[in-house]
């Protein structure tokens, strides 16, 4: 399925394919993403939307994916690092911290890599925080390419690669020349820059 991010109940029509388990191609602040609804409990509902997500592209099984959340105060759900206020005002923003995860929290088993970090982002696109509170969890988001080619741009590129694998696909205009999110991590209590992208630390 195809549609515009300006149609009519388009983040609901998201949101209710992803809660089904299925895989989008959706615009985000930065790069066009695909995203997967995170799983925060095994059950017969357990849709290993990661898994697909790399099979798509190709990526290796152990490269963990980056969670996007509707608000800024939701990391608190997730971690119990002290994150500087420095960071935490550029959220909503193309911003993605990598936390440790607090004991309990409700996660994806799949979700948590061994080291017990994973990345955090809440995306300044309205409509796309829309989405994701509707989903009443995180969502998945990784950038549109097969695994080491370059990020797809426009639509165009997106559905003639991507078309079949999807099972919805939201135009918004070209993306050509947009960078990724900045990625950052905190390590002794400094910010270590792992990528500088959109948003200048």
């Amino acid at each position: 399925m195809i549609i515009n991010k300006s149609d009519e109940n388009s983040a609901q029509k998201t949101a209710e394919i992803l809660k089904n388990g299925g895989i989008t191609i959706i615009p985000t602040d930065t790069v066009y993403g695909f995203s997967g609804i995170v799983d925060l409990k095994l059950s017969a509902e357990n849709f290993k939307t990661d898994c697909k997500i790399r099979a798509i592209k190709g990526r290796e099984e152990t490269k963990p994916l980056i969670q996007l959340i509707a608000k800024p105060e939701d990391i608190k759900l997730y971690s119990d690092d002290k994150i500087p206020e420095t960071l935490l005002s550029k959220w909503p923003g193309a911003l993605t911290i990598i936390v440790r995860i607090k004991e309990g929290a409700a996660l994806a088993e799949n979700a948590v890599p061994q080291s017990r970090t994973v990345a955090f982002r809440c995306p300044g696109d309205e409509w796309l925080r829309k989405v994701i509170e509707l989903c009443g969890c995180p969502i998945y988001s990784t950038s549109v390419n097969k695994s080491g080619c370059p990020v797809l741009e426009t639509p165009a590129q997106i559905i003639q690669t991507f078309g079949t694998q999807a099972d919805l696909i939201v135009q918004d205009g070209n993306k050509t020349g947009a960078l990724p999110s900045t990625l950052v991590m905190l390590e002794n209590g400094s910010i270590k820059i792992l990528r500088q992208g959109a948003v200048k630390v």
